[in-house]
This record gives C-alpha cells, structure tokens and sequence, in this order.
C-alpha cells in the first residue's frame, strides 16, 4: 500500500491510494491529507483508481478527514472507484456524503 500526493496545476492536491485501505494504512493516510491541510491546501481528490478495497475502518477515516476538511473550509473530492467500490459507497449511503468523480481528472476540473 502506497499513498503519494501530487498537486494539480489548479492547486488542488492528489492523494493516489494504491493497494487497499484498511486498519493496517487507514492512518498513514489520514496524516498525509491532515499534513496538506495544516499546510494551507484546502481542496483535495482522493483517487482510488489503483484501489481494489476498502474496509470498515478505511470508510471511518474518509468521514473523519473529510469532516476535518470541512471545518477548515475545505473541500473533498473522491474519485476512480471501481464497481465495487462505488457499490461499497452507495449499500453505506456514503455517496451521500461525498462528491464521487469517475476520473481525477474530472474531479480536480469540478473545484
């Protein structure tokens, strides 16, 4: 599992999840998006392009840090889920919550 965050030429910042997210990485994660955000970003895609799952607790730091996001006038995108995935997000009603682009291309144009 590796996370790299890049920075679009619009200066939206890109945290590519490849691998899954769980228990194990959910807070690697987690400190890089925080990091970002502590550092002044305020617009994030999250591309799940690479990502063939995602469990419980990896679904609990997506709330947590787009709820961080938030506060700090931020906003979150998500973006590459696969079938599966987006199927996750829709059973949970977490779909509801996030703003979910097919590409991280798209997701980054939509800010």
């Amino acid at each position: 599992m590796t996370f790299t965050v890049s920075t679009a030429p619009n200066g939206v910042t890109i945290v590519s999840v490849d691998g899954q997210l769980i228990v194990a990485n959910r807070n690697e994660l987690k400190d890089k998006v925080l990091k970002a955000l502590e550092a002044g970003e305020s617009k994030f895609v999250l591309d799940f392009l690479s990502t063939e799952y995602i469990d419980s607790s990896g679904l609990g730091v997506l709330v947590s840090v787009s709820k961080k996001i938030r506060e700090a006038g931020g906003e979150l995108r998500l973006a590459g889920l696969n079938e599966d995935l987006r199927m996750l997000f829709e059973l949970t009603k977490l779909d509801t919550l996030f703003k979910i682009c097919d590409k991280a291309d798209e997701a980054v144009q939509s800010f």
